[in-house]
């Protein structure tokens, strides 16, 4: 009886997870770890979202800001032999919207000029939309 209560259990417990992630439209991605393999698994789960035809919203923040610089370099990992800003690049001309957050740009003493293509500048209010949609997973790095 206590293993079948505990199964019942289980099951209402995880078929609503399972039926909310394949309804959702996508993923809201915030990328703030400083750590390289980190940054990665950020951009590999994106591109996997995207590959469902999913939708991916990511905000780069703090030092992970650097990958939205041209001309800044992040470390190349294995297996993929990719980096971090390879993979955010591919994001991009997939269609992810890709923001920095707004504070990053003053606060290293640089203006729009440096960023690469496809990012733009995200806004409190678009971020807490954004987090706010219940279509949306929240996942953050």
């Amino acid at each position: 009886m206590k293993k079948i209560f505990a199964m019942a259990l289980a099951i209402m417990l995880f078929i609503p997870n399972l039926l909310s992630a394949d309804s959702a439209k996508g993923l809201n991605v915030i990328v703030t770890a400083k750590d390289s393999q980190a940054q990665m698994m950020a951009m590999v789960l994106s591109m996997a979202t995207l590959k469902q035809n999913k939708k991916v919203n990511m905000t780069l923040c703090s030092n992970v800001g650097d990958l939205a610089v041209k001309g800044i370099k992040s470390e190349v990992l294995k297996p993929m032999n990719k980096s971090p800003k390879m993979m955010l690049k591919a994001l991009i001309k997939k269609g992810a919207n890709v923001t920095l957050c707004p504070i990053y740009l003053p606060n290293v003493n640089k203006d729009k000029s440096v960023l690469i293509e496809g990012i733009t500048m995200a806004t409190p209010a678009n971020g807490a939309k954004e987090l706010l949609d219940l279509d949306f997973q929240n996942l953050t790095y």
